[in-house]
């Protein structure tokens, strides 16, 4: 007010008008609380909570002063203070690894999920998988995939509902049972061509298509294909990608990858490539005996899943776990 007055601006108790309506004898009255909806609209063009909590200044330093290290503090300190734990130790991993801290941030999940609601446990183990793969833990990826899957055929995933609400670059849309379990079929494959066990990979990539059909997701199978010396199949597969026939081909870098997997194979004869990838034949029966063995541990929940699990399960003799 006292700057207003020095400024020449008029004042009058609690409502304000603007030099140029003064001068123009026009009033044009302002409520006090504008002040109050600029907080508010700063908050919304920012995406950060409205508040001065633990977690709000978290999300401030992150998000509007880009300070990473000082949100991971601040993240602690909410954690610790009880302050929306849920978020803020999810917020917290992914700073931490886009920091190079993947390893602390896997230690801070397993340490303080237990903090957490059984809603927030889903998305956890969402973060928990990129940090797997991010720090090379191929084992685990494997087997906290196959859990999810477990959890889609006991009509527990999704909190037992057909879709949910996913956000991507602020962005909400909603994600089906079945685009999930194809989406989690496509990160098991990837991470049993790291082993490499190309076998098992083959299975799930083949089935994550049989569910819903991705172009990317066919190229990956295409390499396993052409990884196991199976060139003609690859050819085949690529070729459904190349001629349009696959969701996903208009993309620019599935069409590029495409055309560079198409010259890879163009430029190298089987033979070239290492002898060891030939000895993954046997892995195909232990995988399929150890699904059935999981199938069988399922069973008693039939009558808890959706149409979407009987779907699934009838592919049980062909994806890997």
């Amino acid at each position: 007010e006292r700057e207003r007055e020095r400024s020449g601006d008029p004042v009058r108790g609690d409502w304000k008008m603007s030099a140029a309506a003064a001068a123009g004898g026009a009033r044009r009255a302002t409520p006090p609380d504008a002040a109050g909806d600029k907080k508010d609209l700063f908050h919304v063009v920012h995406k950060v909570p409205a508040g001065d909590s633990p977690y709000v200044r978290a999300k401030r330093l992150q998000l509007v002063e880009k300070d990473p290290e000082a949100s991971i503090l601040w993240f602690w300190k909410a954690i610790n203070a009880g302050d929306r734990v849920d978020s803020a130790l999810k917020d917290m991993a992914v700073v931490m690894k886009q920091q190079d801290r993947a390893e602390e941030a896997v230690e801070a999940i397993k340490s303080f999920r237990h903090l957490c609601s059984k809603q927030a446990q889903e998305s956890l183990d969402n973060v928990l998988i990129d940090l797997y793969k991010k720090c090379g833990r191929i084992e685990e990826q494997i087997e906290l995939l196959k859990h999810k899957l477990k959890m889609i055929c006991m009509g527990e995933a999704f909190n037992g509902k057909t879709t949910k609400t996913a956000r991507s670059h602020g962005k909400k849309f909603q994600v089906s049972i079945k685009q999930e379990t194809s989406r989690i079929l496509g990160n098991l494959g990837w991470a049993y061509m790291q082993q490499p066990n190309y076998v098992a990979a083959e299975a799930v990539y083949r089935k994550g298509q049989e569910i819903e059909p991705d172009a990317n997701r066919a190229c990956n199978l295409c390499l396993c294909l052409v990884k196991q010396r199976r060139h003609e199949e690859a050819r085949g597969v690529l070729e459904d990608v190349r001629q349009r026939r696959v969701p996903g081909f208009d993309h620019p870098k599935t069409s590029r990858r495409a055309e560079e997997l198409l010259q890879e194979m163009e430029s190298q004869s089987p033979s070239l490539l290492p002898l060891a990838m030939e000895q993954q034949v046997d892995v195909g029966e232990d995988v399929v005996a150890r699904l059935d063995l999981l199938m069988h541990e399922w069973a008693p929940f039939r009558s808890r899943r959706l149409p979407i699990f009987e779907e699934i399960s009838t592919y049980r003799d062909q994806i890997a776990c």
